[in-house]
């Protein structure tokens, strides 16, 4: 099939990539010139294992195209899929100009080429409030009239960050929305070379397939919730919430997966879905009441554990002048994404307070540089973070940081004092090498 990607971010980029390495011809459409010029040289404007190389070798098989011509991308495509960014604006509703605008462009083409063309079917892939899908539809037929054929279908993500590509070959699922039997077969025939482990493709009306997306994040976002809560209350009695874990994920009712106390959720896409399924609740006249909840328990996460890197200090005459040190800056490992990070929070924190902030990441520390500018100093090396720090901050759970030189780092610091939002260390470890040590859900551990 002859395919348009709208938008090359995360989603756009990932999708076309992996829709052209199973032979279909595809071209991402975006309108900043910069990034349009770096993708035909093969650079990758985000990190992401594996995305490199299979697009270099799509481009190089011309399979994968990148223009900024619009007129161009829509004429010959037999699908154009939406992936154009729905961030939250200031009260936490979806912002959709971006897909109101890709709709306007693409009724504007489709309407130049007249009633006679083959119905091209335009496919929402940005997650977005129930009902946008629809409103695409009607806003496309109210430019081009009455006698112009086209479709519209809606097809959530489900990609995580730093395993996309895996997700993409591999899915759990494919969900699909539809209103009648021709678009959902074509669908059917562009995702059968993804299912051939026997997962399964749902296909099923627009509005349902819109709300799986937010009702997927929005309940993975609530047991990330659940579980810092749960920490919070093991610190408060003494009891260890990794134990605790272990005891209640062996139930196979529950399971383990995304039952990890930390510093919260972050990223793209959590914060922004559960903002959404408050407004869409709001809207209706029926309160999310745990979206709610869910959504203050992860903001206030970050608070409390603020909260024990000020109480640590308070007698040493705080926060001013103390050199923190931050490893992990990205939200997540495998992705240089800064967006809704904990480890930003933590620093912007630190840095009202008087403090002097270090930071390092494998992937995203230009990133941060960027976002921050002079206020924090981004290094090279875990290690060089640490010269002269009064405690170490760990925000993200790259591999790297899980077995360090404990040795090193004690010579290295001004102190000996780590603040893991991680928990990547047990408490009797720490103990053992003598640092003061802070974790989440767990008693502290103080230096003798």
């Amino acid at each position: 099939m002859r395919l348009t990607m709208v938008g090359t971010g995360y989603v756009g980029l990932v999708t076309g990539v992996c829709f052209a390495n199973t032979g279909n011809d595809v071209t991402c459409l975006d309108v900043d010139p910069s990034k349009i010029e770096k993708l035909k040289q093969d650079i990758c404007p985000i990190y992401e294992p594996g995305l490199t190389e299979l697009m270099k070798h799509n481009h190089a098989a011309g399979r994968l195209h990148y223009t900024l011509d619009k007129a161009a991308a829509y004429k010959d495509a037999d699908m154009i899929f939406i992936c154009v960014g729905t961030p939250s604006d200031e009260r936490g509703h979806t912002d959709l100009r971006y897909v109101e605008g890709a709709a306007d462009d693409i009724a504007d083409v489709i309407k130049s080429l007249g009633p006679n063309q083959k119905p091209k079917v335009v496919v929402v892939k940005s997650t977005v409030p129930v009902g946008t899908t629809f409103m695409v539809r009607d806003r496309i037929r109210a430019k081009v009239g009455p006698t112009i054929p086209f479709e519209v279908a809606d097809n959530p993500e489900f990609l995580k960050e730093g395993a996309a590509i895996d997700d993409f070959n591999k899915p759990d699922r494919v969900v699909v929305g539809v209103e009648n039997d021709r678009t959902g077969q074509l669908m059917r025939d562009l995702y059968d070379p993804f299912v051939r482990n026997g997962h399964p493709i749902y296909v099923m009306d627009v509005l349902s397939a819109e709300m799986v997306k937010y009702a997927s994040n929005n309940f993975l976002a609530t047991k990330i919730s659940f579980i810092n809560e749960m920490a919070n209350l093991c610190e408060a009695y003494g009891a260890d919430i990794n134990r605790v874990r272990e005891g209640m994920c062996s139930d196979k009712r529950i399971g383990n997966a995304f039952l990890y106390p930390g510093l919260g959720y972050g990223g793209s896409c959590f914060p922004k879905d559960t903002l959404a399924c408050i407004m869409m609740g709001d809207k209706a006249g029926i309160e999310a009441t745990l979206s709610k909840s869910v959504h203050s328990v992860n903001q206030r996460q970050r608070d409390r554990f603020f909260d024990k890197i000020q109480a640590h200090f308070k007698p040493q005459g705080g926060l001013t002048g103390k050199t923190l040190a931050f490893w992990g800056l990205a939200f997540k490992p495998k992705t240089d994404d800064i967006r809704e990070a904990p480890a930003l929070t933590l620093m912007r924190k630190a840095l009202g307070y008087g403090a002097v902030v270090r930071g390092f990441d494998p992937v995203a520390g230009e990133n941060v540089g960027r976002e921050m500018g002079k206020a924090a100093t981004i290094v090279n090396e875990m290690y060089e973070a640490l010269k002269g720090a009064d405690a170490l901050v760990i925000s993200t759970d790259w591999d790297e940081f899980k077995s360090p030189d404990f040795e090193r780092i004690g010579k290295l610091m001004k102190s000996r004092t780590i603040f893991d939002g991680r928990n990547l260390y047990k408490p009797a470890s720490m103990r053992q090498v003598n640092f003061n040590y802070y974790s989440v859900g767990r008693a502290a551990i103080i230096a003798k």
